[in-house]
C-alpha cells in the first residue's frame, strides 16, 4: 500500500486514468500549503471548467479532512463527509496519511492520486489541451532542469524546513532545521535581489512552490513553528517578492488567512494545546507597493492574467489581507 499514491492522470491514460473533462474532482483545503499550490496552478491555467474542486474545512481530527464547509457536511459531488472515504474506496483500510490535495475519480468515488508535486506538473503538461487561451507556461522545457534543482532545495530546506522545526522533539533537530531554513532564505535573498522571479523572467512552478510557504510565514510559522530569527516582513527582498506574487491574480486571491491560522493553531494540539488562535499579525501591509517591476520580467510572459475566481470558489470577504 503506497505512502503517496503515485498514479497519474495523463493524456495517454497509461495508468488507467486518461485526461477527461469533468471526470475528476480536486479536493483541497485553503489552509494547506501543499493544496494551495494546486489551487493556484488550476486557476492560472484555466482548468476550473474541466476539473471541479471540493473544499475541506480548516480543521480535522486524526481520521481525515472533512467537508464541514458544505451543507450537511457532505461534498455535493462526491457525496461523502470525509476525503478518507475516497481513499478507502480504492485502498480499504489505507494506513498512511489521508492528505490533501487529492484527486478523486468521480464515477468510481476512488482517490486517484495525492502526489502533490506531480499533480501541478501534470496540470501543466498533461492537461495542456484544456488550458485557457493565454495560459502561462509554468514549466517551460528550456528551464525544467533549473526549476527542478531550485524546487528540490526549496522543498528540503523551506517547504519541509518549517515543519522540521515546528514538529521537532529535540533541541538538536530543531537547531539543525532552523539553521538550514534561514541559510536557504538568505540564499534566496541573494538570488532574488537582482531578478524578479526564481527561474527565468516569468512566473514558474518554482515561484508557486515557494510562495505558499512564504505567505504563511508571519501568520503561522514564525510563532507557531518557532522559526523566529526574522519575520518575512523583516527580510526586505523576500517580503517584496512575496507581495509581488500576492498582488498577481491567481495568488493572493486564493489565500484565506483565518482558515490558515485556525488550522495550524487548532489542529496541532501537541504544539498549541490551548488551541488559542492569535489575533495578529496585522495583514494590511500585504497591500503595500512592492517595487519589483523595476527588475523587469513579466508575470505571465506572453500569456495573460486569469479571470477572477468564480463566486463559488472565491475566498470569503474579509478573509484575505
Amino acid at each position: 500500500m503506497p505512502e503517496f499514491i503515485k498514479t497519474r492522470i495523463t493524456a495517454d491514460g497509461r495508468d488507467g486514468y486518461p485526461v477527461e473533462p469533468n471526470r475528476y474532482r480536486l479536493v483541497v483545503a485553503r489552509a494547506c500549503p501543499w493544496a494551495n499550490r494546486t489551487v493556484i496552478v488550476r486557476r492560472l491555467l484555466g482548468l476550473e471548467d474541466v476539473i471541479s474542486m471540493g473544499m475541506c474545512g480548516p480543521t480535522h481530527d486524526e481520521r481525515s479532512w472533512t467537508f464541514d464547509l458544505d451543507p450537511g457536511g457532505v461534498d455535493p459531488v462526491l457525496r461523502i463527509p470525509r476525503i478518507q472515504e475516497a481513499y478507502f474506496a480504492r485502498f480499504p483500510g489505507y494506513e498512511h496519511g489521508i492528505t490533501v490535495p487529492a484527486i478523486v475519480d468521480v464515477p468510481t468515488g476512488q482517490v486517484v492520486t495525492n502526489d502533490y508535486a506531480q499533480i501541478t506538473l501534470d496540470f501543466s503538461l498533461e492537461w495542456k489541451a484544456f488550458h485557457r487561451d493565454g495560459a502561462p507556461d509554468l514549466y517551460p522545457a528550456a528551464l525544467r532542469a533549473e526549476i527542478d534543482e531550485v524546487n528540490e532545495l526549496v522543498y528540503k530546506d523551506i517547504n519541509s524546513g518549517v515543519y522540521r522545526c515546528g514538529f521537532a522533539t529535540s533541541q538538536e533537530v530543531y537547531d539543525k532545521g532552523y539553521d538550514r531554513l534561514f541559510a536557504r532564505l538568505d540564499w534566496l535573498t541573494d538570488r532574488l535581489a537582482t531578478q524578479r522571479y526564481l527561474v527565468g523572467d516569468t512566473i514558474t512552478e518554482a515561484d508557486i512552490r515557494l510562495f505558499t510557504t512564504l505567505v504563511r510565514f508571519d501568520s503561522v510559522y514564525h510563532g507557531h513553528f518557532k522559526v523566529n530569527r526574522n519575520k518575512l516582513s523583516e527580510l526586505p527582498v523576500l517580503w517584496a517578492y512575496a507581495r509581488d506574487l500576492f498582488h498577481t491574480p491567481g495568488f493572493g486571491d486564493t489565500i484565506d488567512f483565518p482558515q490558515i491560522k485556525e488550522h495550524y493553531y487548532k489542529v496541532h494540539t501537541n504544539i498549541n494545546p490551548t488551541q488559542i488562535v492569535p489575533q495578529g499579525p496585522d495583514l494590511a501591509n500585504w497591500h503595500d507597493p512592492h517595487g519589483r517591476e523595476a527588475l523587469g520580467g513579466s508575470p505571465f510572459g506572453e500569456g495573460t492574467p486569469p479571470a477572477p475566481p468564480k463566486p463559488a470558489e472565491a475566498v470569503p470577504a474579509g478573509h484575505t489581507a
